[in-house]
């Protein structure tokens, strides 16, 4: 199966074909940056760098492109209630933002370009869109005239009328139609302003991604990619003023991901309800949040709750515990494995087991293949998870005295795919950070201590005791579990 995408535009999936063969350029809608990000902002970002991921294992060059809001009247309004500036408040939120990203290993982005510094970009397609008479200036502020582009509203499929009725659009006198949307807005006292042809002012919000996306990416877009609430009217506003102004197709594929949950509202800052990345991140590894956002269909919305978050960080645990088993078959960190970067077809050695593992190799590429279907193949991969650990139980690998090297080896070839397969997805890329503390050295030897304690009591059939002290080690969050090769122990994730 060939790469499908679900087009918003035309409502069907459709082929991917980019516009410059080989190269894949894709555009984000970043967050406007009045406050902390909360875990709603990094649904896009970890959907859009799986998707990232994908296509440069299909052998593309990806540019990509997400953008920074860091002017807009949330972040003068929020300025004003903390008594800072505009430009403080964006740049530590800014900061706090990319600090999220990297946690959740959001990685490959191309350009992070602040709304503030492509000023004179906005400007120029302003003016362009005045000279070709699809903009009308207004005592300084300048506004699209929705009526000058009779494809106005086909990204919605909605009629100008129907989407100016009840819309998050301004109302001002100064419109020509309810409908127009502010391309410029004349400056306000206090307010930052850029000087203009229109005089002092700043840009709206729907020029600034027009501008920024055609700077990087040029004139047309492979993928515009963005929450469902942008559809409209952020998305069909910057359509409309990017292709009246250079009068070509401005995106190929339009990708609307599903919105954050809570209970049956959206995660949003303006309603209060969110979560913000910073506080989970003290109860949950990053790798947990990324796992949790890519567990339901990118276009499915996602329902937040503490009970589904720590029932998905349970489940981790029995990669993270594969990951140990493999290293005592093998001696090989699972993370220092070196996984295909690039798709290929793989042969592994005949045998049921070889197939098996193949199988669910291709079921998770197709899934991958049906627009990015990051549920399905999260499926898939336990799936895989499964058969590892049936063939290490069915041969005996962490026995050493009676593991057979063919079978070892046959198993690390079926390992590798499940780290070619999950690397795609941004998991498991390193190992989680554990404290190293000189008193964390004490309670792991004293842990030590208690388990030598422990096999004593085995060895003198004083059974009662061996399993208290494995009971009270429970009790505090630690697991011991016996194998051929003696006894181990890990916290409890």
């Amino acid at each position: 199966m060939s790469l499908r995408i679900y087009n918003t535009l035309t409502r069907q999936k459709e082929p991917f074909v980019p516009v410059e063969p080989g190269k894949v350029k894709m555009y984000t809608c970043g967050p406007t940056v009045y406050k902390p990000a909360h875990i709603g902002h990094m649904v896009g970002p970890v959907i859009f760098d799986t998707v990232r991921r994908y296509f440069e294992y299909l052998g593309y060059e990806v540019l990509w492109v997400l953008n920074i809001t860091d002017v807009d009247d949330k972040l003068i309004a929020r300025a004003r209630e903390e008594n800072t500036t505009v430009r403080e408040l964006a740049e530590r939120n800014t900061a706090d933002y990319l600090q999220c990203l990297r946690a959740l290993r959001v990685e490959g982005i191309s350009h992070l370009p602040k709304a503030t510094d492509h000023i004179p970009d906005m400007i120029h397609l302003i003016e362009t869109l005045l000279a070709r008479g699809h903009a009308y200036v207004a005592n300084g502020d300048v506004y699209f005239d929705v009526t000058s582009d009779p494809d106005y509203g086909k990204l919605c499929h909605r009629d100008p009328e129907q989407m100016a009725a009840g819309a998050r659009i301004e109302v001002s006198e100064k419109k020509r139609h309810p409908g127009d949307f502010a391309l410029w807005k004349a400056a306000k006292p206090g307010e930052p302003s850029w000087d203009s042809p229109w005089g002092p002012g700043r840009p709206g919000w729907h020029i600034e991604c027009s501008a920024m996306s055609m700077r990087y990416l040029g004139e047309t877009l492979d993928i515009h990619g963005g929450g469902l609430d942008l559809q409209f009217p952020h998305h069909e506003n910057e359509l409309a003023q990017s292709e009246c102004c250079t009068g070509k197709t401005f995106v190929r594929y339009w990708m609307h991901n599903g919105l954050l949950k809570f209970g049956q509202t959206k995660m949003a800052g303006s309603l209060g309800n969110v979560v913000n990345v910073h506080e989970l991140l003290q109860r949950y590894p990053g790798e947990t949040l990324r796992f949790f956002l890519l567990s339901t269909h990118y276009r499915s919305p996602i329902e937040f709750s503490e009970e589904r978050l720590e029932a998905l960080h349970k489940s981790l645990g029995a990669f993270y515990r594969f990951f140990e088993r493999h290293q005592r078959i093998t001696g090989q960190s699972f993370y220092q494995i070196s996984a295909p970067l690039r798709r290929q077809e793989i042969h592994l050695d005949n045998g049921g087991f070889a197939q098996e593992v193949q199988r669910l190799r291709q079921r998770f590429l197709e899934e991958m293949d049906d627009d990015f279907n990051t549920q399905g193949a999260i499926g898939v991969v336990f799936e895989l998870l499964t058969v590892l650990n049936r063939f290490a139980d069915e041969h005996h690998l962490e026995d050493p005295a009676c593991r057979e090297p063919a079978a070892v080896a046959r198993f690390q070839q079926a390992v590798l795919v499940l780290r070619e397969v999950t690397q795609l997805l941004g998991l498991f890329l390193s190992p989680l950070t554990v404290p190293t503390s000189a008193s964390d050295q004490i309670v792991a030897s004293l842990i030590q201590v208690l388990l030598d304690v422990r096999n004593e009591c085995r060895k003198h059939k004083q059974f009662a005791l061996a399993d208290l002290i494995r009971s009270r080690l429970k009790e505090l969050g630690i697991v011991v579990e016996d194998r051929a090769g003696g006894s181990t122990w890990r916290w409890q994730r």
